[in-house]
């Protein structure tokens, strides 16, 4: 049975492998997947969900986990941009669970939360290689829009709540 809730803080491991595997089938990085996540860890890639408390649930955010059972497959989260903002982060599936819904209901969690926060619009960022991603997200309503921030090469999008 699919459920969907807050994370846990001692799931965040496991959300960085599933976010790392799903990132290196897309980018087909040179090495191994844990040369990858050894690389992203000592960048600070994934600082946020290191202190997800203060990044997330302080912050008029929410860092979700979508579970199959009692096993980890998927993530969500959305956090303060600005006052009437919020930003879509870390919104990854194991590639098996591709299809099922469970990335719009994580969506669906995620934008009634924005919109009980009354924030007026969601910005994301994602690559062009997240094809499969683009896609869901036009399928949402989201536009795409100038580049947001310093990420060089990025897509930014807008969804207005």
């Amino acid at each position: 049975m699919i459920t969907i809730r807050p994370i846990h803080p001692d799931e965040i491991p496991a959300a960085k492998r599933i976010i790392m595997t799903v990132a290196y089938n897309i980018f087909g990085w040179d090495g191994t997947l844990e040369d990858s996540i050894r690389h992203f860890e000592s960048v600070g890639e994934y600082d946020d969900m290191d202190h997800v408390q203060t990044h997330y649930f302080e912050n008029r955010g929410l860092f979700l986990a979508a579970l199959d059972d009692d096993q980890l497959i998927g993530s969500g989260a959305i956090r303060k941009w600005d006052e009437t903002t919020a930003e879509l982060k870390r919104m990854w599936l194991l590639e098996s669970y591709y299809g099922k819904g469970i990335g719009f209901q994580l969506f669906s969690h995620l934008s009634d939360f924005a919109r009980s926060q009354d924030y007026k619009r969601i910005l994301l960022q994602t690559s062009p290689e997240q094809t499969r991603a683009i896609a869901f997200y036009h399928k949402l309503g989201f536009h795409d829009i100038p580049r947001y921030n310093n990420e060089q090469g990025e897509i930014s999008m807008e969804l207005k709540l």
